[in-house]
């Protein structure tokens, strides 16, 4: 089958279109025809190596998929072939303590498709069974493909973690990416008010248009936290959503009510920061890590994006063959949402 695969960790010219061995399913599995499939920043991380992945061959990249089930592996009950689905990209043990309450990203043996396992830029996709669901019926499979690893991100930071409450207000950092703008759907259909922030006039703007009340350009300001607090008469906000790290750690903290909360799911700019533990206890406030979402997070998004006919901001669609220059694209900066490859 052609995948989108490296052989070798490096820049954007290390990333090969090519014929690779297609994957066959083992007991509880199943092969997936992938008709589309849509990046993330972990492409590229991945590419210029994360600690953990050996390349004993090529690795196939890619994390989010949309298409058809052309074959069951023994003792799949539970889908029939020529299912349309997508793909939850986090895949756990099913069996241990956390899975057994529900919370799968927290598995020990957690593991991410198009990272520790082989990903999903290619023609076939091999995964567990229970890493399906069902494909919203009005999306495009780009759409389709766009939505899994943003979206349960975004569901999983702001319901799960955050306890996201109808009426709260959120500041999200870096609009433009997949998970903030997935975070910007999910707030206003929660009866939410989002703030954003970007260095890019257009970005804001587009934003505003998608339902944000209001925008900080944080290359005009020296103050983000300060700007979001006049934004809300002095209160400041309950929610900082934040994927960049630690460039705007500082800000969120600024930026919060007493008794807000932060919670990241990124290091786009940096895995280290500080922390003024005296401001975090006497304002109440609260830091919160997250890593994808679990199984019913995953089954409740895809049934809110199909109950209110949510469609995933898409930026551009390319090729599987063209997907060096998508994932270029990516890096630069210069998407304003989702970046699909068309497979099939």
């Amino acid at each position: 089958m052609r995948a989108t695969h490296i052989t070798e960790f490096g820049g954007n010219e290390k990333v090969k279109v090519g014929e690779v061995l297609t994957p066959e399913p083992q007991a509880g599995e199943v092969r997936v025809r992938v008709k589309a499939s849509a990046l993330n920043h972990l492409d590229i991380w991945v590419r210029k190596g994360r600690p953990g992945l050996d390349l004993k061959k090529a690795h196939v990249l890619g994390s989010d998929a949309a298409g058809v089930v052309e074959q069951l592996g023994a003792g799949v009950m539970d889908r029939a072939l020529g299912d349309e689905v997508v793909i939850n990209p986090g895949v756990s043990c099913m069996t241990c303590e956390f899975c057994r309450r529900g919370e799968h990203s927290e598995c020990p043996s957690f593991k991410l498709i198009g990272f520790q396992l082989p990903g999903v830029h290619a023609e076939y996709a091999v995964v567990p069974a229970c890493n399906l669901g069902p494909k919203p019926k009005h999306l495009s499979w780009e759409e389709a493909a766009a939505l899994p690893l943003a979206h349960i991100t975004a569901w999983h930071m702001l319901f799960s973690r955050a306890r996201m409450a109808p009426g709260e207000t959120v500041l999200i950092h870096g609009i433009g990416g997949g998970v903030a703008l997935a975070a910007l759907q999910l707030i206003a259909l929660h009866g939410g008010e989002s703030i954003v922030t970007s260095s890019s006039a257009e970005k804001l703007k587009r934003a505003r248009q998608l339902g944000a009340s209001a925008g900080v350009n944080y290359k005009a300001t020296s103050d983000v936290g300060a700007e979001v607090k006049k934004l809300t008469n002095g209160r400041g906000v309950d929610i900082a959503f934040d994927t960049a790290g630690a460039a705007t750690l500082a800000a969120s903290f600024g930026a919060l009510r007493r008794g807000g909360r932060i919670v990241t799911c990124g290091v786009t700019s940096g895995p280290k920061a500080e922390v003024n533990l005296q401001m975090l206890y006497w304002n109440h406030h609260s830091l919160i890590g997250s890593t994808m979402g679990s199984q019913e997070d995953f089954r409740q998004m895809l049934c809110a994006v199909s109950n209110a006919r949510i469609k995933p901001v898409m930026d551009q669609v390319f090729t599987l063959d063209q997907a060096a220059a998508a994932l270029a694209r990516m890096e630069e900066g210069k998407q304003f949402g989702k970046i699909a490859l068309k497979v099939q």
